[in-house]
């Protein structure tokens, strides 16, 4: 994961390939407890959930997820409430995932 905590996401437009699944499971072992999931349209995606005490702590959290989000120029989709913030990232310009969505995961988990 230090690898990608050092690295920043670059712009991507499309005109790239997403990820094929061999490369998604390289990329995966170097983040903690993210799922790869397909949406109706097989584009996959990175899933995880947090669990808070409470609905403060849940949103504290999903606002620092913001900040390094406009930091990166990645923006994950956030759903939050009372005790929990799950997050769910992909590179939409390609429909699927590429070495931005690892970076932007890795930087979210560093979040305390």
């Amino acid at each position: 994961m230090e690898d990608l905590l050092k690295k920043k996401c670059k712009p991507c437009e499309g005109g790239v390939i997403p990820f094929d699944i061999s490369e998604i499971h390289k990329y995966q072992k170097k983040v903690d407890g993210w799922d790869i999931t397909k949406d109706e349209n097989e584009i996959f995606f990175l899933k995880k959930k947090f669990n808070f005490n409470n609905f403060l702590e849940s949103q504290k959290f999903t606002n620092n997820v913001g900040k390094i989000s406009e930091e990166e120029g990645h923006h994950p989709d956030i759903t939050f409430g009372w005790g929990y913030a799950e997050i769910k990232i992909t590179t939409h310009a390609i429909k699927g995932l590429s070495e931005n969505d690892f970076i932007l995961a890795a930087k979210i988990d560093q979040i305390n």
